[in-house]
């Protein structure tokens, strides 16, 4: 069996697509922000703890080390022109949240803004620690606050059927799941 050679630099392209988040913020002055996020996952149950992937130079981070806090929107697949615009542009030159008419309103437990007509479910974090990990830095944070609109859990897991997923793919491509969901034997 032959295998195509994938540069090191596009290895992650090998694991995608990853489900594709929006996460906000806001600077102790208040300066709000709102990025995409594809690299985050759950690390920890007690506590309930995620970490994220940053890249150090974008206006994001700085802003989520002076304040300690972020909100992590679920964004459903109807969502993508939202998620790719807030990925290409920075927080610096635009106030994304401004130019795409996003209603926000504060975090119940932080002070980071919520999209709520954006987001699906939303995650209210506040930052624990800051590991180093190449061009990136991981944010471990505890979620303070957990929160979903009605009908997106279902029999204690996520109705694939009331919200598909966004899932990242690569570049400006998305894609989404197929509803069909197997518990195979074993």
């Amino acid at each position: 069996m032959e295998f195509v050679e994938v540069t090191k630099g596009q290895f992650t392209r090998l694991l995608h697509p990853y489900p594709t988040f929006l996460v906000t913020c806001a600077g102790r002055s208040g300066e709000a922000n709102v990025i995409t996020i594809a690299w985050l996952i759950p690390v920890s149950v007690r506590p309930p703890l995620l970490t994220m992937a940053v890249r150090r130079e974008r206006y994001s981070y700085g802003l989520i080390v002076e304040s300690g806090e972020f909100v992590v929107h679920v964004v459903p697949f109807d969502r993508a022109r939202e998620v790719l615009f807030c990925g290409r542009r920075s927080g610096r030159d635009v106030d994304k949240i401004a130019a795409l008419e996003m209603e926000s309103v504060p975090g119940r437990v932080v002070k980071a803004p919520v999209l709520p007509k954006v987001g699906v479910a939303f995650l209210e974090c506040r930052l624990q620690q800051e590991v180093e990990a190449g061009d990136h830095v991981l944010f471990i944070a505890e979620v303070v606050a957990a929160y979903a609109r009605p009908g997106f859990i279902k029999d204690g897991v996520r109705d694939l059927e009331e919200v598909l997923p966004l899932l990242h793919v690569g570049g400006n491509r998305f894609t989404t799941t197929v509803t069909e969901i197997v518990e195979p034997s074993v």
